[in-house]
Formats: C-alpha cells, structure tokens, sequence
C-alpha cells in the first residue's frame, strides 16, 4: 500500500503534514491550517471547503486570488483578523508568483508578459488597466494601476499615464488589462484606445510597446496583431 493511501481520513490536517508532508494535504486542508479554528456550526476544514467552492462554483484555489478582505470576511467563520490573514497569503502567492517569472528578464515579450501577470488577472471581476514603466533595456521600473473600471469596460487617461511616465523616467511603456469575461479579444474600443495613446507616446518621445489583453489562460498582443507599429 502506498504512503498515499496509508492516510486515514480521519486524520487531522496539522498530524497528516507533520507525519507525510504539506504536499499530502489537500486544498481545503492546506487552507483549513490558516484558518485554524471553526464555527459551532461547521469546522474549519468544512470552512476551507466553502471557501474554495467546492460546494459552489468549482473554481477551488484561484477563486480565493480575487477576493478581497470584506469577501472573506462575509463567509461564516472568517473575522476580521483571519480576512486580513488569508487576504495577505493570496498577495503573498501572487507575488511569489511574478517573482519565479521576473528575474530580471525583459519586459519585451508579450508571453513573457502575460504569464507574469496571468494568475493574478484573470480572476478579476471588473477591468483593471494598468500601465508598465520601462527603462531603455526593457526592465521594468514600476507597475501602476490607471483605471479599475466595470465588468464591461475601463478608461485610460492619456494625460495621467505620461504623467507618471515622465515621474519615473521611463522611455518605454506596456498597456495590460483584462476582460472578465475570460475572451480576450479586443473590442473597437480596446482599439481606439491603443492608436490614441500610441499618438500621444510618439509626440513625448515615450514609446508604447504594446497592449496586452488578459483573459482566462490566454492573451491578445495588440503589438501581435499590427495595431502597433
């Protein structure tokens, strides 16, 4: 019999990661070792459970990325304090994330990009435009977000993105935002959007390398697709 199969379904999450390791413990009980303690009504591995919906929608793991401390805190068993907590780990995993990704590699290539920013964008429920400031040789100086807009749309302003351009002596920039919907095709709008702004780079000197359209496990490159010459 394998080691696996060894555990007992009786055991505790704490005694099956001291005993076998973190990597034999489920999702909800990875997470239920965070929140700990229950509710007189369900125990704190019932708690991960629902939290994870995997008594909802089934997103597990990555419905947790997008919630923010008042959505967890709304679920039973879940105060204040261990909303902050789990909120933290879920900034914490994305930034662990990006880092494995960064080291120190160019922000030029629109994969490279869009994996970096894939995980933590796609499980957004509203738009978010963001803007990436660059040096001459493509690293990335800051990352800034313009715009958090509704499910269907957001707007950038060309004005405050060279603003904060010329704030951190970029000479390089990169759009990225998503679509909720998981389609990351880009609208008439997204479009429009991208030449006005490429225009508004092209008289300060200041050069957009690209659009970048996050949806659900995949992209759209405006520069890929000839919007940007």
């Amino acid at each position: 019999m394998s080691l696996k199969n060894q555990i007992t379904i009786n055991e505790r999450p704490y005694e099956k990661c001291l005993k076998y390791g973190p990597e034999y413990l489920t999702d909800a009980e990875l997470l239920s070792v965070f929140i700990r303690s229950g509710s007189k009504k369900s125990s704190c591995l019932d708690i991960a459970r629902k939290l994870l919906g995997e008594n909802n929608d089934g997103m597990g793991l990555l419905r947790l990325l997008s919630l923010t401390v008042p959505e967890f805190a709304k679920n039973e068993g879940i105060g204040e304090v261990k909303a902050i907590q789990l909120s933290c780990i879920m900034e914490l995993s994305k930034r662990i994330w990006r880092m494995q990704r960064s080291g120190g590699v160019k922000f030029t290539d629109p994969g490279f990009v869009a994996d970096y920013y894939m995980q933590e964008l796609r499980t957004k429920k509203v738009e978010i435009s963001r803007v990436l400031f660059l040096d001459t040789k493509g690293q990335l100086i800051k990352e800034k977000d313009i715009s958090i807009g509704t499910v269907n749309a957001s707007l950038l302003a060309p004005r405050e993105i060279f603003l904060e351009a010329l704030k951190y002596e970029a000479v390089n920039i990169i759009l990225l935002h998503n679509h909720p919907s998981g389609d990351p095709t880009a609208s008439n709008e997204d479009v429009s959007t991208t030449v006005r702004i490429k225009r508004a780079g092209d008289l300060l000197g200041i050069k957009l390398l690209d659009h970048i359209i996050i949806g659900d496990n995949t992209y759209t490159s405006m520069a890929e697709r000839g919007y940007i010459n």
